[in-house]
């Protein structure tokens, strides 16, 4: 079984993911949706451990027999990029490859928010870019960084396990570290990103207090920090950030944060009627009412200023799909069980669309 052959189909069925797990055949995700190769017989466990040999080098596989999991990036020249998830099940193996373009989109091309363009050219402060895993987050900040790019003058790193896409330099000079194989961590990464007279950091992940507590550092020292979460909202996103503190310094967080959020953005990605997927973004953009309830611990109150917050770009993520579904872009049955409140879901289908701040995203 070459897997060269089978990725190449992922990528002629404009599919997004493939799963490797012995004993099963290959199974690819396309348009959200699991579908087995049934032309395919199923995997052994002799031909998963050739997989294996194939897309790694020996040093990745002492990592993986010391470790029982690895993540790394692998190359089909002029053709893709991959994302690799490699683990252990009911031992015997279970590879995972999500499919990365080489060009890199642009916000337009993905019809993402108009605001993200804005929001990116921000000198300093924190952008936060969160959602389930699968639902686009690290294509959302690769389309930020590449505007960046292409319209400012300014020195980027960028911290990722693995790398994803990869930027060349345009108006900014770009560097890119890989946790595992050119750092040990994200917070170690971090501490000497700030030494390397950085303008823009960027966190492929923001997940344990270290990386956070240097996050917020940096963003209050004058630099620009976008990073993700795997949160499903901005309340979420907020109370996650504070919540991992230790109680006696969460007060101190949440007036930290009240001044250096810039925004948060919420995404998930729903198939369109037409086929394809499309984004839906919850927009939350920090303005002295929202930093007000960050810092008098008044976030569950977050929902009701982003509903009345079309001005500043903002939208409840509600406010999206139903935007979606009255657009004829999604079916009420998909947005609804994507919705956070559905009854409040419900009653913004009643009403006129307000600005549409979600455009249709093929993945």
């Amino acid at each position: 079984m070459q897997i060269q052959d089978i990725l190449k189909r992922i990528i002629d069925l404009n599919a997004s993911d493939l799963h490797i797990r012995v004993p099963n055949k290959p199974v690819i995700r396309k348009d959200g949706e699991l579908i087995t190769l049934e032309d395919l017989p199923p995997v052994t466990d002799e031909e998963a451990r050739n997989i294996l040999t194939q897309i790694t080098n020996r040093e990745q596989r002492i990592i993986f027999d010391e470790k029982r999991e690895l993540d790394f990036s692998y190359n089909i020249q002029d053709l893709a990029r991959f994302r690799v998830n490699v683990m252990w099940q009911r031992g015997s193996l279970s590879i995972a490859f999500r499919l990365i373009p080489f060009e890199i989109p642009t916000i337009d091309e993905l019809g993402l928010p108009q605001i993200l363009k804005d929001l990116v050219m921000r000198p300093r402060g924190l952008i936060l870019v969160t959602g389930q895993t699968g639902m686009g987050k690290s294509t959302t900040l690769a389309a930020m960084v590449n505007h960046l790019n292409e319209n400012a003058s300014k020195n980027v790193i960028i911290i990722e396990e693995p790398i994803e896409f990869v930027h060349t330099n345009k108006k900014c000079i770009i560097a890119q570290r890989e946790v595992g194989s050119d750092t040990s961590s994200f917070a170690t990464a971090l501490v000497h990103a700030l030494r390397h007279d950085p303008d823009v950091i960027v966190l492929g992940e923001m997940r344990d207090l270290e990386t956070i507590s240097t996050a917020i550092t940096a963003a209050e020292t004058g630099h620009l920090v976008l990073g993700t979460m795997h949160t499903y909202n901005t309340a979420q996103s907020i109370d996650r950030m504070i919540d991992i503190f230790p109680s006696e310094q969460q007060q101190q967080i949440r007036v930290q944060l009240s001044q250096i959020l810039e925004a948060v953005l919420s995404q998930v990605l729903i198939p369109r009627i037409e086929g394809g997927r499309v984004a839906a973004f919850e927009i939350m953009v920090a303005t002295p009412a929202v930093r007000n309830l960050i810092r008098d611990r008044k976030v569950f109150q977050l929902n009701s200023v982003i509903q009345m917050g079309s001005k500043e770009g903002m939208q409840t993520l509600d406010q999206a799909l139903a935007n979606l579904v009255k657009s004829g872009i999604v079916s009420k049955e998909y947005a609804i069980a994507k919705a956070i409140d559905k009854e409040q879901f419900e009653k913004w289908l009643q009403y006129p669309s307000a600005q549409n701040n979600t455009k249709t995203l093929n993945t």
